[in-house]
């Protein structure tokens, strides 16, 4: 007689049909197991996809001794979430519970299946939506990769950006909201030196850079030495997203590297209310979100932190350059690294640049500012949206303008709501001038050109949305470039970079650089226009002339 199932936490996760998991089976491989077994374990390089035929499976996190069971698996049920889509490794360690049997399918055959068998992947893709939700609400599950450090870090926020928008589920612990922070740490062995700290179910990372901890999590690049893809896509910002999503709908091969993290200026904006079909708006952590995963999804490789050098051409193939000293080989490349917004011209300010300057307004900056006072600076879209959204938590925003006037550069609707919102002091003709405090900010001077006069303004964030440069140093003169900095392209492109032998035969192909096979999509394409939607349309059908380039050396 069979032992009765255990009581175990659990969660209304779908159950597969007979049908399904006969149509599962030629993907992967059965295997019987016993009460204790391991299936994987948090940490592993490469967790397979997991359905349980028979038994039951607990998914637990926290180190040896420490381990809480976060769920249960039953029959039919399958394990996993979105690190098998995104090749992260797991948070958690999966053990059976109850003997049974598992059907294991490796990452070769979920990608196969997730591509061949739409009907089953919507569900798994359903699933893993649902638990992504599920782990963020899940203390026990967040809790597994702890970053600590203190709020006006620079090193810690950059780990606390690339985890969020890299999707790792995780928890936030702020040295400076404890009683005794220097106990807490010495409970962990550590010392205020070993700040900020990343601790995982397997190891404790001591002041990890933002590649490191991508190592640790698994999203480092590798290809084999001769393996070439039909597309590297650089920059992951909308218009690098869109050219992955239209890429690999279109059969190419796609591998895109980004140097900081997925999401570009984008991900920066709390609010985005002129892209198509999002009538209230979206934000920009919101639509990277959903771009990337649908990019991974269909069969797109993102890799960031990712650091790209250089690029050239070596016989028919595209090789880029990485600062690790390794080479990635395509037919094609499309350049999307966007454009950056410029920096405060003001003594000592890398000395606070995370460390209560940003450029960007997600949540993780406003939690930073919360309550206090705050200045932005820049009289485009960005800064008003940023200025809006600030003005919500915190005490007042003071919205420095270098212009004497709005109108010019910001869409009618912002500067109605700005003029409207008591939060927000308007400082127009104005320019930052110095930056005070000692760990972080805690004033700016702040000069109006007009009269010369200056005002000291407290705050403890400056947020800086001001103009925009090309992101093309990387190329060290190999592309034709505008006066500004951005690649020229297409029929733009100056006489002197058609005078080689490929162009002699045919026009350059929309958004193809002096570089042949080497396209320029989004803000970082001179004459483009810097708006999100724009971005988008341009790295999709820059997609046409990367199938006509391949098809014609077929």
């Amino acid at each position: 007689m069979d032992e009765p199932m255990p009581a175990r936490p659990s969660t209304d996760w779908i159950t597969l049909g007979d049908d399904d998991i006969a149509r599962l089976l030629p993907f992967g491989t059965v295997s019987d197991t016993t009460a204790g077994q391991t299936l994987f374990t948090a940490g592993d390089a490469s967790p397979s996809f997991h359905v349980v035929l028979e038994g039951a499976v607990d998914l637990l996190s926290g180190g040896d001794g420490t381990q809480q069971v976060v769920t249960t698996h039953t029959a039919k049920q399958f394990l996993g979430e979105f690190n098998l889509l995104l090749e992260l490794r797991p948070v958690v360690s999966a053990v059976v519970v109850h003997p049974g049997s598992v059907l294991v399918i490796e990452r070769a055959g979920f990608d196969e299946f997730m591509r061949t068998l739409p009907d089953i992947a919507d569900q798994v893709f359903a699933q893993f939506e649902a638990r992504r939700k599920y782990s963020r609400q899940s203390e026990t599950i967040s809790a597994a990769i702890q970053i600590i450090g203190t709020r006006f870090s620079a090193e810690a926020m950059a780990l606390r950006v690339f985890a969020s928008r890299s999707q790792v589920p995780h928890s936030w612990v702020d040295l400076d909201e404890l009683d005794e922070p220097e106990a807490y740490l010495a409970a962990l062995g550590a010392t205020a030196h070993d700040v900020p700290l990343v601790i995982t179910p397997t190891a404790q990372l001591t002041r990890p850079t933002t590649a490191e901890f991508a190592n640790f999590l698994g999203l480092e690049h590798i290809d084999p030495p001769d393996h070439v893809n039909d597309v590297t896509v650089i920059g992951l910002g909308p218009a690098g997203l869109a050219a992955a999503v239209v890429a690999v709908a279109e059969g190419l091969s796609a591998v895109c590297l980004e140097g900081v993290a997925v999401g570009g200026q984008a991900a920066a904006s709390s609010r985005i209310e002129n892209y198509l079909g999002f009538p209230n708006g979206v934000s920009g952590e919101q639509l990277v979100e959903h771009a990337s995963t649908q990019a991974q999804r269909l069969g797109a490789r993102l890799v960031s932190p990712c650091q790209v050098t250089g690029l050239r051409t070596v016989g028919d193939l595209r090789v880029v350059d990485l600062a690790d000293g390794t080479e990635v080989a395509s037919r094609t490349v499309v350049i999307a690294s966007g454009a950056r917004y410029r920096r405060l011209e003001v003594d000592d300010l890398e000395r606070f640049e995370g460390a209560g300057v940003y450029y960007a307004t997600t949540e993780l900056e406003r939690r930073a500012c919360r309550g206090h006072d705050v200045i932005v600076v820049g009289g485009g879209n960005s800064a008003g949206q940023a200025a809006l959204s600030l003005a919500k938590t915190c005490s007042s925003v003071s919205l420095v303008v270098r212009r004497d006037n709005l109108e010019e550069t910001m869409s009618h609707y912002l500067v109605a709501r700005i003029e409207q919102d008591p939060r927000i002091r308007l400082l127009l003709s104005g320019v930052v001038r110095a930056l005070d405090g000692d760990d972080a900010v805690t004033s700016a001077t702040v000069e109006n050109t007009a009269t010369g006069e200056r005002e000291t303004v407290p705050c403890r964030g400056v947020f800086c949305f001001i103009g925009a440069v090309a992101a093309t140093d990387w190329l060290d003169g190999t592309i034709a470039l505008d006066r500004r900095g951005f690649v020229q392209t297409g029929r733009n492109l100056p006489d002197e970079a058609l005078d080689i032998p490929e162009f002699a035969e045919r026009y350059p192909l929309p958004f193809e650089t002096s570089m042949p096979g080497v396209f320029a999509a989004g803000d970082v394409r001179s004459a483009s226009m810097k708006r999100v939607a724009a971005a988008v349309g341009e790295g999709s059908t820059v997609v046409r002339s990367i199938l006509e380039f391949i098809g014609a050396r077929v």
